[in-house]
């Protein structure tokens, strides 16, 4: 498992900084994604499943969100690619910073305003709206043990 606070700081917090949509709302969220997700562990979905990286994101979405909403925003689009060798689905595994800006675009193209820094009930049911969705099998009880069990929350 990777060190939460080392990838909170050298992964996740640069990463958006990177993209210029970090906040410490968005911070958080990006982080609790991966941790509910993959636990920092998995790098390609249990069983059958096609989703890639710590943060589980789907190669359908991944191209979705260049197809439909960076192709639009093309100092978003540039900002992203610049943390990726490649910028394709199997970047997802390879480039951390890269996973970590694709899934706060993912929830850039969600119109709710983000829950606020520290609700993390409200992260959870916004996880599994926009990112889990109802077809997922995620629930928001796992995203909110998921940080007490693997975020030291109390240290956040």
């Amino acid at each position: 498992m990777l060190e939460v606070h080392q990838f909170r700081e050298l992964v996740v917090r640069p990463a958006l900084k990177a993209i210029k949509a970090w906040s410490p709302a968005a911070e958080e969220l990006v982080l609790g994604t991966a941790l509910q997700e993959s636990r920092l562990i998995y790098i390609k979905q249990l069983g059958r499943g096609p989703a890639l990286g710590v943060f589980q994101m789907e190669p359908a979405t991944h191209d979705d969100i260049w197809k439909n909403y960076l192709k639009y925003k093309t100092d978003l689009a540039k900002n992203v690619g610049k943390l990726s060798h490649a910028v394709n689905s199997r970047s997802l595994i390879t480039d951390l910073l890269y996973a970590a800006a694709m899934t706060r675009v993912h929830y850039l193209r969600v119109p709710e305003p983000l829950p606020a820094e520290g609700d993390f009930e409200g992260q959870a049911a916004y996880w599994k709206d926009h990112y889990n969705t109802y077809l997922g099998a995620g629930t928001e009880e796992e995203y909110l043990e998921s940080w007490h069990s693997y975020s030291g929350i109390a240290d956040l």
